[in-house]
């Protein structure tokens, strides 16, 4: 009983270990929003940081409240493996967080509006006008944008429209003479007028589109009275899976399709008001939306914060205002002055995007596609360029040119299945052989594998293993891995997850990649028991890992369990983390950093082990269920000492990245980090590496 006792108590304890994932990623977005607040990032590109905080909660909405809501409606009590919490507490929890983080950006809008006045620019409203300049207005909306606009009003011959998602709206409730109530709605983009409208007596000094539709609504509704008016912004569940319509008749690329219109007109899950509304209207709207009142979030702010950039254009002469102009160099380790595919047999290669440019490996691609010894281009790819993508010609080269070409392209890459699809329709024109994904796993991982024949062996094999998309487009906008490899027994287990693929399979065990879903979860597990081991027996045990997320409750325990043997761990989590390092008798030798600059922080490092016993893998799978147990993802060995070496020192300067870094206490807050006396900005020390060690 006793003992019984003591186990509970040690799992209530072991509770504090672990953070919502939900609340984890808003976390994250907060920190974004704190680049759009932070005085050393230049003003124009704080306002990129606000509309990417804006466009980041967007998604969240759409996909995992969207998620949630679908298990709310179930029959089932769906609770997370974590916390516990069920699926209506975590949407409750949300929505309250969400609305603190409103009203701090609101702070941080009008922070960033007020630095913008003496650089010329105001976002102003009807109360800061001169009569003559409303009469201006007045003239500017009958002519340009009254004409292009579709108010209706509600009614029995008239049912409340669809609202697309995430387009704006003015709503009017409306009396009639004879005092019935009405609601009008008027769309407010037309892809015709500007969304921010210079007054013409004030250059630099702008209004928002829907303002002046809504101050002038009552020329629309000419007969009615306004009783009370708001824009209005619906966000809409995005939770669909391909296997939700499937149909056998149809192609799996007509279904996504399919798919792509179905998600557009799903319920909504979230409501955003400019202004505040009565009860009653509020109650009124929600009952036409089909959404709980307290899905409803005032805004203090604009609700779309999408014209920035159009600040941003009117400021482009402004230097100053904007990052220092960077971009990709020449990686010194090549000379592109030579075959790249005789480089990598004499060597291993790294690439490090955004600092070094993805140009060896298009290259590597070109060659292949015009090289009489190569026989076969395998490639998996998941998010890509769709219009001018030069790995795209190559691949469509290669194809014409009589090799075989076989390309495994994810259709349910979310947001990106569009794009994805046409890549296909091109590819397949051209010859190649394709892939759509793999039955209930995704495939996200980033293989490229040439196949050539070779005089004394018969075949080899160069392989690209990746942590980043072949999408050259975000090559320069996120941080990423890329090795190009002629090492044989990487090449073989390659020809082997494809070969898996081909037939609709997944790979069972490796020896040198780590392939998920069989065999990826299980080795993590594997390095940390060998440093549990080593620490239990006096000796240093350390393990560190680089990823976007950490939430596989699997691989948390274990992490839990190592750091109570003793292991050093050093984890960079760059957003969702449901592990809180710190806490004592439990993860007391866990540190967790998040780094948010100006580059999307993408890649993913595993290190295990210290000295001579160092591995070190880099990889497209994070520490998620989905990735570890649902996808396809591959992560490969460094096996070249110098490359390992350079993984190595990279990673350890972003440890102790101390301007863009984080660091986590035990109840799960971040804090920024003492500059000291040397300020580090890993990135930036990264682009200057780069420029300093440019090969032309």
């Amino acid at each position: 009983m006793k003992d019984k006792q003591i186990k509970e108590s040690e799992k209530k304890d072991s509770i504090d270990c672990y953070t919502n994932r939900e609340l984890s990623w808003l976390s994250f977005n907060e920190r974004v929003l704190d680049e759009a607040a932070n005085p050393k990032v230049p003003l124009a590109e704080r306002l990129t940081f606000a509309s990417i905080f804006q466009t980041n909660l967007d998604e969240f909405f759409m996909v995992r409240v969207g998620t949630l809501m679908t298990q709310m409606n179930s029959d089932e009590i769906i609770c997370e493996n974590k916390t516990g919490m069920s699926s209506r507490e975590q949407v409750k929890a949300i929505f309250k967080k969400t609305k603190t983080l409103e009203n701090k950006k609101a702070v941080v809008y009008e922070q960033l509006m007020g630095e913008l006045e003496p650089q010329g620019v105001r976002i102003i409203n009807f109360q800061k006008l001169s009569n003559n300049e409303g009469e201006l207005l007045e003239k500017y909306f009958d002519a340009y944008i009254a004409p292009f606009l579709s108010p209706t009003i509600i009614s029995k011959q008239h049912p409340f429209p669809f609202l697309n998602n995430k387009q704006l709206y003015a709503v009017v409730f409306l009396s009639t003479p004879k005092g019935k109530r009405k609601i009008g709605i008027v769309p407010c983009r037309s892809g015709v007028f500007e969304r921010l409208i210079e007054i013409p007596t004030r250059p630099g000094t702008f209004m928002l589109a829907e303002e002046l539709i809504l101050h002038f609504a009552s020329k629309l509704y000419s007969k009615y009275t306004i009783r009370e008016k708001a824009i209005i912004r619906v966000t809409r569940n995005a939770d669909i899976d391909a296997m939700d319509i499937y149909d056998e008749d149809l192609d799996y690329r007509d279904v996504m399709e399919n798919l792509i219109k179905k998600r557009n007109k799903l319920e909504p899950v979230r409501v955003e008001l400019s202004r505040q509304l009565s009860e009653k209207a509020v109650k009124d709207l929600a009952d036409h939306l089909g959404i709980h009142t307290h899905h409803f979030i005032y805004e203090n702010t604009p609700i779309d914060l999408s014209f920035v950039f159009q600040i941003q254009r009117y400021l482009a002469d402004k230097k100053e205002l904007f990052y220092e102009k960077r971009s990709p160099r020449n990686a010194a380790s090549v000379d592109l002055k030579r075959s790249v595919i005789s480089q990598i047999e004499e060597k291993d290669i790294l690439l490090s995007y955004p600092f070094e440019s993805m140009k060896p490996f298009i290259r590597m691609l070109e060659e292949a596609a015009n090289d009489d010894s190569v026989v076969s281009i395998k490639m998996t790819l998941y998010r890509v360029v769709a219009n001018r993508s030069k790995i795209i010609d190559a691949l469509v080269e290669a194809a014409e040119n009589g090799k075989e070409v076989i390309v495994l392209i994810e259709l349910r890459a979310r947001f990106d299945e569009g794009n994805n699809i046409e890549v296909s329709k091109r590819l397949q024109e051209a010859g190649c052989q394709i892939l759509y994904g793999l039955g209930k796993y995704k495939v996200h991982s980033k293989l490229c594998l040439i196949t050539r024949t070779a005089p004394d062996r018969g075949f080899s094999y160069l392989t690209q293993i990746g942590t980043g998309n072949y999408n050259e487009k975000t090559a320069s906008m996120y941080t990423d891995l890329s090795l190009m490899t002629a090492n044989q027994e990487i090449g073989a287990e390659a020809a082997r997850v494809f070969a898996a693929l081909q037939m609709g399979e997944v790979v069972e065990e490796t020896s040198h990649l780590l392939v998920a879903p069989k065999c990826l979860q299980n080795k993590i597990c594997d390095m940390l028991d060998e440093q549990i081991r080593l620490a239990k027996e006096g000796k240093a045990g350390y393990f560190g890992a680089k990823i976007n997320s950490l939430t596989d409750k699997v691989l948390i325990d274990k992490l839990i369990e190592a750091s109570q043997a003793g292991v050093k761990i050093e984890l960079i989590v760059r957003g969702i983390c449901c592990l809180r390092p710190q806490v004592p008798g439990f993860t007391e030798n866990i540190t967790v950093i998040s780094i948010v600059g100006r580059f999307l922080e993408h890649s993913r490092i595993y290190i295990s082990g210290t000295g001579e016993n160092e591995k070190i893998y880099i990889a497209s799978a994070d520490f998620m269920t989905r990735n570890t147990v649902r996808r396809v993802e591959v992560a490969a060995p460094i096996l070249d000492e110098d490359i390992k070496k350079r993984i190595h020192d990279m990673f350890q300067l972003m440890l102790q990245d101390n301007e863009k870094g984080r660091i986590q206490d035990a109840n799960g807050i971040y804090h920024k980090r003492e500059s000291g006396e040397t300020p580090i900005n890993s990135q930036e020390i990264f682009y200057e590496q780069a420029y300093s060690a440019v090969r032309e």
